[in-house]
């Protein structure tokens, strides 16, 4: 079977298992974006304690925050850990979003989908994952979001050996899946949710709901596999890629 029904295979049956997950859990694009580099080392527990105390201030807004000084959003974002690194890291983003955009987050990743992810990856302290959680959870752009999660279920169920790229891994998916940011967000929040209760770096093969679906390497239990799915399209789920496994 190639690597693409494989994909449709392992997409369909946690969908099955699962269900709609409703991630990623932002009452705005502009705090999706916010935890998108808080979230980085750390998990999503501590980005929700650092995301309630900017709300209970009245500064979760492209220009209050900007306006903070360093000291005082450092200590604000404190419980989502390197406070002073993400600091310098919101603030290079703020930097860029209210100089050149106005602080309007939805023309900041608008346009050609290819320079606005160069247009972020230019900011100091935001890599590909990260420019691709905003572009995907934020903007709702087709880009698909590929993690540490993503890379150890592949190799465990035999559909990537030795250490792909980041890029590699990307347009493995995009070539495969329908190109949609719905399902693209459904699928990675899926892909989270299996690592962090599953695919850990000590597996639970035996209750993982992929323990039935064929091909699996090193880490899982091959087993007969489920009938051939279909990827049903549908609206934009919310997915956090903060880990803590």
């Amino acid at each position: 079977m190639d690597r693409g029904k494989r994909l449709l295979r392992i997409g369909e049956a946690l969908e099955r298992f699962f269900g709609d997950l409703h991630w990623w859990p932002g009452e705005t694009p502009f705090e999706v974006a916010v935890g998108a580099i808080l979230t980085q080392n750390t998990n999503w527990a501590n980005v929700e304690r650092a995301i309630g105390r900017l709300k209970a201030q009245g500064v979760l807004e492209p220009r209050a925050l900007h306006g903070l000084d360093d000291e005082t959003l450092a200590n604000l974002i404190r419980p989502s850990g390197y406070f002073r690194v993400k600091t310098k890291r919101l603030k290079a983003f703020l930097q860029v979003l209210c100089g050149d955009f106005g602080g309007n987050l939805e023309r900041m990743l608008a346009g050609d989908i290819r320079q606005a992810r160069q247009r972020l990856l230019g900011i100091a302290g935001i890599g590909e994952e990260t420019a691709d959680s905003m572009l995907l959870y934020a903007g709702g752009r087709p880009v698909f979001v590929i993690d540490a999660y993503t890379r150890r279920i592949l190799a465990r169920h035999g559909i990537i050996d030795g250490k792909p790229t980041y890029g590699e891994l990307q347009r493995l998916f995009m070539d495969c899946l329908p190109h949609d940011a719905g399902i693209y967000n459904r699928y990675h929040a899926l892909i989270v949710e299996t690592g962090k209760r599953y695919c850990r770096k000590e597996p639970r093969c035996d209750d993982c709901p992929l323990r039935r679906i064929a091909g699996q390497g090193g880490g899982g239990k091959t087993g007969s596999a489920p009938a051939e799915p279909t990827v049903r399209r549908r609206g934009r789920a919310k997915c956090s890629s903060g880990k803590n496994s």
